[in-house]
């Protein structure tokens, strides 16, 4: 018999059984578990151990693998270079652009018979007539490839991120009886994990032991109560579910695509194939039906049982093209996509608006892109009235087959013209300084999840932020103690406390803290001991270690499965419960928490030399006012640690008697009339650099405020050493009870008018709810108080902290203390948990917003500029003096590479010295405008002033009124020159944008710049000495050489006298990009649309939409910030299987994922570009819209689980 390390390499139960017994719930599936021989004969089966897990011995891992499959669901392939390419290829304007090319090649080789003209000029003509034709399809595709290239690479580096991120995703399973942290890829099938508070489940596993289990499966099935799990009663756990509650031990029964996870992403990619397929296929339909015209009301409807139509980005990390929103809006079985700013308006409204930027951008594309558009028009229309005037009614020649291609060059310098005036570099500087800021702010300790959120801390005006881990260094020790009615500083010696109250001291730390929780030995000597787990648990740990005792022999005696009874530590009851039995009989309750909430439920205390004394109320004061509250304003947290002991024979006075077990379930009656053992005072040190970073904060306008669960006078302390409270500041300090009292109406509910009383001088906030903190971002997010809306920032770690996290308009996670639920619902995480890597976030992001702000300043110059030559050109000379391929290159120096050059700029400290923009500052400041006006008109009067008198200036021929088809002349190729000239030495210029008077300065930490620069400048040397009729060149002397490099030069003079006109005197109407972002949402939606529903009442509107979105080429926008949230999203949906179908989801005839009848809900996220929300009540504003497939069942997931008492409901739309 075949054997794997010593062990038969057939195992006793299939993948097959597997897969069925996790469909089971409940007690079914406690009776299918028991038919296998319940979990221990499962454990033999799957040669595991419940107590020392797997060998972990590759061999053994690999053949499990192969076996059962791995933790891993296989991404969809990323698109290819050459898929890049076509969708590059897919932009109206470059289409317009190859096919007169293409137009204009055929035509130079076509050749009536012309009898008009001498042989001499024709042969001339077929000689060059087809190379301008070449050059610009050569110029198209050059633009393709780099915008494809960017796209590809921009994926890789994303994909890359991606994995980064998965490793980042750990989890405990126990391995040769030692717990290890290995990489969620890693589990196999027959891994023991130890689970507990805050994970997120990586597979589906079977209880082996639990205490106190809460689950949140609302991932799986759309329900928003937290599913109690026990062994007894309900021992499935599944994959992508979070644990709320509690702690356990489970043993891996399926994994990856067999996971129940795994088979909803399987089925639903089936079902995005097959809906696919449809959609094409109602498409069809659709313009079928409307050639027809019918009047029959329902026309165009989907076929029923309709497609879970543009939610289909949930499976694939590419997002299916926008236009998915076909049809069936009769019927409603479509979920029709809410373009991110109509669903604005909800409870957590604001996420799904736009970054404050993007929003900014996409209306500024747009005016540029009408403007362009209007004089791309005109061009065309005066060349070709001039032609046709000209020759057919002045000259009265008659049509000669030759003259299309005289039509064509004109429709070619029209189209060059709109390329040149609309800037598809935008979108490029958008993305590249996004992805290049993202890179670097990796090293900064800064994980970015969602791009917009680089951008939008350059914005926060408000920092709400935990204490322990954020501002502490969350390493904590008991320094002081009191025992006994004895107050130490230090630790004491074991033999000075009572033998009876010590021994209970060490068995209540060490039995009644996770076991998960412990001290590993140090790995160079002299350093201090590694601490794994939580924090205060593993002071209270060192604590029992500086008293020279061991935690590990009791916790070896008293294993987690004879526990009777745990009650775990959650917001509510700020304390920790475990029931042990006793040696004779009864049971022993020991008790640790917040020391104000336990000492309130002791009746009994040890006093001097371990005497048994009441403790009475006096006694309760005196001890709050000398012990606790001295240590609390020494910034330390108190907790207390108490004991009950249950007894079935004669009763202490401390004791109960008991004759059956009591009911655990009473928590109110079982925790109370404890016997106090000691209070210990934990220190979590500032950390040192926290000071100055708040500091710096403070000076860039950005307000810290500090949300704690500890105690009012701890908070009150920390905040002051880390100097978020000053004493010569107006400020409040609230607790969680005050705070709320302040805030509610007479019924409970939260005002705004009353909270905007309250935050703007809060600094801290103690003991407070996740409830609380959730109010007052909300507060402070919704407040109209100050002129520009507050962007705040929150940082969190807990599973309790999501709700705040996603409402924040950026929420940071702790990536060593978070949770796997506070990283689901972050922005952004801190690999190091510290504070001043937000400060290096705020740095970055602001860097973004002016890196954009610098390449608009350049690239709206050379568009004015450009724009305003070819037209008049074309007006007054019946030629753009800049010819189609010589703005092609324009357009490639100042979008491609100017975008590359100007959004790489690192940032400096100077930015964390000015005021947060806010959401309504322009886009383009009044300084921009001037240096954009400034440069144009330096520009254009140079160009002006050599096409009208700079042949006789420099003594040259004139390129003026030149016949179609003859040579290129050194009088035009002076002005395209100096044109480029000038706009390379604004590229200066543009890299200052406060009117700093050195453009120089820092130019040599940016060698992407330096290098771009010189590379631009000898190609375009090279174009001029060589280019010849490709690029309509002549070569120039030395001389004219020289006039063109002065001209260009005179640029950064000029600018200097630019900067010299005060900013302030000029009309605020030069600010362009203004105004709140709401007001943008009519501009974002014609950008969004690009398809109205077929049989919508916006006829017209749709051709209008088209046209922008063809001009503006907001696609590649679009598509680029999509590529980039679907490949972040598509990881993000591995680990989390949200917006999930119910799970026993029956393929229906179709392939077509169907509804189950039992009220089991679909979840769509309302915009394919919002991020995948985890949907329960806890962890979710209200910005999901569930929405009932099967009409008749009414649906009622209002049931809101757990703390989120006080949560907004989750808005629930039946559509019937």
């Amino acid at each position: 018999m075949a054997t794997i390390d010593g062990r038969p390499a057939q195992y006793g139960i299939s993948l097959k059984q597997l897969r069925e017994l996790m469909e089971h719930r409940g007690r079914e599936g406690i009776a299918r578990i028991s038919e296998f021989g319940g979990v221990q004969e499962l454990c033999k089966k799957l040669y595991t151990s419940p107590n020392e897990g797997l060998s972990g011995s590759r061999t053994d891992s690999e053949h499990r693998r192969e076996t059962f499959g791995s933790n891993t669901i296989p991404p969809k392939p990323p698109k290819t270079f050459l898929q890049l390419v076509w969708e590059a290829l897919q932009d109206v304007t470059l289409i317009i652009l190859e096919v007169a090319a293409l137009v204009s090649l055929g035509l130079s080789f076509y050749q009536p018979a012309d009898e008009d003209l001498p042989a001499a000029i024709a042969d001339e003509e077929d000689h060059h007539g087809w190379i301008e034709g070449l050059a610009i399809l050569i110029s198209v595709i050059v633009v393709v490839l780099v915008t494809a290239f960017n796209d590809y690479s921009k994926e890789r580096q994303f994909r890359g991120l991606q994995s980064r991120i998965e490793g980042e995703h750990k989890f405990s399973v126990i391995r040769g009886g030692e717990v290890h942290q290995i990489s969620v890829g890693d589990i196999v099938v027959g891994d023991i994990c130890q689970i507990k508070y805050g994970d997120l489940l990586p597979a589906d596993g079977v209880l082996i032991q639990s205490n106190d289990l809460k689950v949140d499966e609302s991932s799986l099935t759309g329900e928003s109560d937290h599913v109690k799990k026990g062994e007894n009663y309900d021992p499935m756990v599944l994959s992508g579910t979070h644990v709320m509650e509690g702690s356990g031990k489970m043993l891996v029964t399926a994994v990856g695509v067999n996971s129940q996870a795994g088979i909803i992403f399987t089925l639903l990619g089936a079902a995005v194939d097959q809906q696919e397929a449809e959609i094409r296929k109602m498409k069809k339909e659709a313009k079928k039906q409307r050639k027809k015209k019918s009047l029959t009301g329902d026309d165009g409807a989907a076929p029923a049982g309709g497609a879970i139509t543009s939610n289909s980005h949930i499976s694939s990390p590419m997002p299916v093209k926008e236009d998915v929103e076909a049809g069936g809006d009769s019927t409603n079985n479509h979920v029709q996509t809410t373009s991110p700013t109509e669903g604005g308006g909800g409870g957590g409204g604001h996420k799904k608006e736009k970054s404050v930027l993007q929003a900014k951008l996409t209306k500024l594309a747009i005016q540029i892109g009408y403007a362009g558009s209007t004089i791309a028009v005109l061009t065309v229309i005066i060349l070709v009235l001039q032609f046709c005037i000209n020759t057919f009614v002045i000259q009265e020649k008659p049509w000669k087959n030759t003259y299309a291609n005289n039509l064509v060059k004109h429709l070619i310098i029209g189209v060059t013209v709109l390329v040149v005036a609309v800037p598809e570099g935008l979108p490029l500087a958008v993305t590249l300084s996004l992805a290049y800021s993202v890179k670097k702010m990796m090293k900064d300790n800064n994980l970015v999840r969602h791009l917009d959120a680089c951008e939008t801390m350059g914005n926060a005006t408000a920092i709400c932020s935990d204490k322990t881990g954020t501002l502490t260094t969350n390493r904590m020790t008991v320094v002081q103690s009191y025992i006994c009615e004895k107050l130490c500083k230090v630790i004491p010696k074991f033999n000075d406390i009572p033998s009876h109250v010590g021994n209970m001291i060490i068995q209540g730390i060490a039995v009644n803290s996770a076991y998960t929780s412990r001290l590993l030995p140090p790995t160079n000597p002299g350093e201090l001991a590694t601490q794994v787990g939580n924090k205060t648990e593993c002071a209270l740990l060192g604590f029992v270690q500086g008293l020279g005792m061991k935690y590990q022999t009791i916790r070896d005696d008293i294993t987690e499965e004879t526990f009777t009874r745990v009650y775990t530590f959650n917001s509510v009851r700020k304390s920790m419960s475990t029931v042990i039995p006793r040696p004779g009989g009864g049971f022993r309750l020991y008790t640790k928490g917040a020391s104000e909430i336990v000492l309130k439920k002791c009746s009994f205390i040890y006093g001097h030399d371990g005497v048994l004394e009441k403790f009475t109320r006096d006694m309760q004061e005196r001890l709050l006012h000398q012990v606790i509250e001295p240590m609390a304003c020494d910034g330390l947290r108190t907790i207390s640690i108490a004991y009950r002991d249950f007894v079935p024979g004669k009763a202490a006075i401390n004791e109960v008697h008991v004759d059956q077990e009591p009911n655990w379930e009473d928590e109110e009656n079982i925790v109370n009339n404890l016997t106090c053992l000691c209070v210990v005072g934990i220190e979590d040190p500032v950390r040192p650099e926290v000071p100055d970073a708040i500091k710096k904060c403070q000076k860039a306008g950005i307000t810290v405020r500090m949300v704690t669960g500890d105690n009012i006078n701890t908070a009150r302390s920390i905040a002051t050493k880390c100097g978020i409270l000053k004493p010569t500041d107006d400020f409040l300090i609230l607790e969680g009870k005050e705070f709320n009292r302040r805030i509610r109406d007479s019924n409970g509910d939260v005002q705004q008018h009353l909270l905007d009383k309250v935050w703007p001088k809060l600094r801290v906030l103690a003991r407070s709810s996740p409830t609380d903190k959730y109010t007052l971002v909300k507060g402070i997010i919704d407040s109209k108080v100050s002129e520009n809306r507050e962007v705040v920032a929150v940082t969190g770690d807990g599973t309790n902290d999501g709700p705040a996290l996603k409402k924040a308009d950026v929420g940071f996670a702790m990536g060593i203390a978070g949770t796997d639920v506070a990283k689901e619902a972050s922005d952004i995480i801190l690999t190091d948990d510290n504070f001043s890597s937000i400060v290096k976030a705020v740095m970055w992001g602001r860097n973004v917003y002016d890196s954009i702000a610098k390449f608009l300043q350049f690239q709206l110059t050379v568009n004015v500029v450009a724009v305003i030559v070819a037209f008049i050109g074309a007006c007054a000379v019946q030629d753009s003096p800049l010819k189609a391929v010589q703005m092609l290159w324009v357009n490639l120096i100042m979008d491609t590479l100017a975008s590359l050059a100007l959004a790489t700029e690192l940032p400096t400290p100077d930015l964390l010295l000015r005021k947060p923009y806010g959401r309504t500052k322009p886009l383009i400041s009044r300084t921009m405008m001037k240096n954009i006006l400034g440069q144009a008109i330096y520009q254009l009067t140079i160009i002006f002033a050599l096409l009208f008198v700079g042949d006789k200036l420099l003594d040259i021929e004139s390129g003026r009124g030149q016949e179609l088809g003859a040579g290129p002349t050194q009088h035009f190729t002076v002005i395209f020159n100096s044109f480029v000239m000038m706009t390379l030495f604004n590229e200066f210029n543009a890299r200052k944008i406060h009117g700093q008077r050195n453009v120089f300065e820092g130019i040599f930490t940016n060698p992407i710049f330096y290098v771009i620069w010189i590379g631009t400048t000898i190609s375009q040397v090279v174009i001029i000495q060589y280019g010849k009729m490709a690029f309509s060149t002549k070569g120039l002397t030395l001389e004219q050489w020289l006039w063109c490099l002065f001209f260009g030069v005179g640029t950064l003079l000029w600018g200097q006298l630019v900067t010299t006109v005060p900013t302030r005197k000029l009309p605020k109407l030069l600010s362009w990009g203004r105004g709140h972002p709401e007001e943008y949402t009519e501009a974002i939606n014609l950008g969004e649309e690009r398809f109205d529903s077929i049989d919508s009442d916006k006829k017209p509107r749709a051709g209008q939409i088209l046209w922008i979105r063809g001009l503006t080429r907001l696609q590649t926008q679009l598509r680029v910030i999509r590529a980039f949230r679907s490949t972040l999203e598509d990881l993000e949906e591995r680990r989390s299987v949200h917006s999930l179908h119910s799970l026993r989801s029956s393929r229906s005839p179709t392939g077509i994922l169907h509804q189950q009848p039992t009220g089991a809900h679909l979840m769509v996220p309302l915009s394919a570009s919002h991020r995948l929300q985890s949907v329960n009540g806890a962890t979710t504003p209200a910005d999901i819209i569930y929405i009932d497939e099967e009409p008749k069942v009414p649906s009622n997931n209002n049931s809101r689980g757990g703390f989120n008492e006080d949560l907004p409901k989750p808005v629930t739309e039946t559509r019937i």
